[in-house]
Parts: structure tokens; C-alpha cells; sequence
């Protein structure tokens, strides 16, 4: 690393610790350029979201959930239809299957502002897509999670979200 990027990943470092700071998040800094932030949400209850500043942009990349275990082709359109409307992410999976949140952005981009906007949009479609997403690649689970639960007189209440297909006696 030359004495420019140094120079440039410290001033990075300190307008995302501005933003991070400004807006009361959770995050931890284990070493310069690479930010790990939890986002708090209300279907899925925390999305981890790395800002990784590299030579050129800065990384931005949250895990939303693993492999679906239905339904691939079904969640995988999905995702794709979604793309062309959003700001400074995009849906991706990896090798395994697992479904993320990944964009880059230009250095010179890289606001406080900018930041909040992009960890916002994190936070908007990781967490406004969570219950869809969960319906369309683990639904059959879900539904037999449901009848488990009612049989075994256990909660369903953190599964009400899903009640509109997951509960027999509303079908």
C-alpha cells in the first residue's frame, strides 16, 4: 500500500465513522478501511453490512440469507426484477447459493450523506424483502414449522408474518 491509498483509506475511515456515528449504528472497525455494521430491522431483526474500502471504490455487502430450499428459479427472478429499481446495491448470490446485497462505490462518491443513503437502501430492501424472500425459498418449511408448533402447543408468534399460507385453519 502506498502512502496515497494510506492517506486516502484514513480520510475514508473517517467519513464513514461520521456517518456511522451520526445515525447512533451499531459497528465494530477491526481494522482500517473495513467497517462491519448491524443494521436493525423489524422482519429481519439485524442485517450485518460490510463497508470495505478497497484501491478504487468502497465495498458495500450484507448477507440477507442462505441457499433457499425451494423454489431457486422462482426467488432468483425475484431478485433480478428488483435490480433495475435499486440505488447503489444490487440483489447477488454466491457460489453456495446464499443471497446478498453487494454494490461499489467510487471513493470520490463517499460522503457522510452518502453512506447513510447507501446503508438506508441496505437496510430498505434487505429488510422489506425478508418475509417474501423466506415465503418463496422456505415456505413448505414454514408451513410444517406451523403445524409442529400448534401441535406441540408452542408459540406461533414470531411466525406471524406467515400466517396468511402457514396456518391451516386460514387456508
Amino acid at each position: 500500500m502506498t502512502t496515497t491509498d494510506t492517506g486516502v483509506r484514513g480520510s475514508l475511515d473517517g467519513v464513514i465513522a461520521e456517518a456511522l456515528e451520526a445515525g447512533g449504528l451499531e459497528y465494530e472497525h477491526p481494522q482500517p478501511g473495513a467497517w462491519l455494521v448491524s443494521l436493525q430491522g423489524e422482519h429481519k431483526l439485524a442485517t450485518m453490512c460490510w463497508l470495505v474500502v478497497g484501491e478504487h471504490s468502497v465495498l458495500v455487502e450484507a448477507f440477507v440469507m442462505r441457499r433457499p430450499d425451494e423454489n431457486h428459479e422462482k426467488l432468483y427472478n425475484y431478485l433480478l426484477s428488483k435490480n433495475s429499481r435499486m440505488y447503489g446495491v444490487a440483489w447477488a448470490i454466491d457460489s453456495a447459493g446464499d443471497v446478498y446485497l453487494v454494490g461499489r462505490v467510487a471513493h470520490h462518491s463517499i460522503t457522510a450523506d452518502e453512506v447513510d443513503r447507501l446503508l438506508g437502501c441496505v437496510l430498505e430492501y434487505a429488510d422489506g424483502s425478508f418475509d417474501q424472500l423466506l415465503e418463496l425459498g422456505f415456505g413448505s418449511s414454514i408451513k410444517r414449522e406451523w403445524v409442529w408448533r400448534v401441535k406441540n402447543g408452542e408459540s406461533t408468534a414470531n411466525l406471524r408474518a406467515f400466517a396468511r399460507f402457514a396456518d391451516p385453519e386460514r387456508g
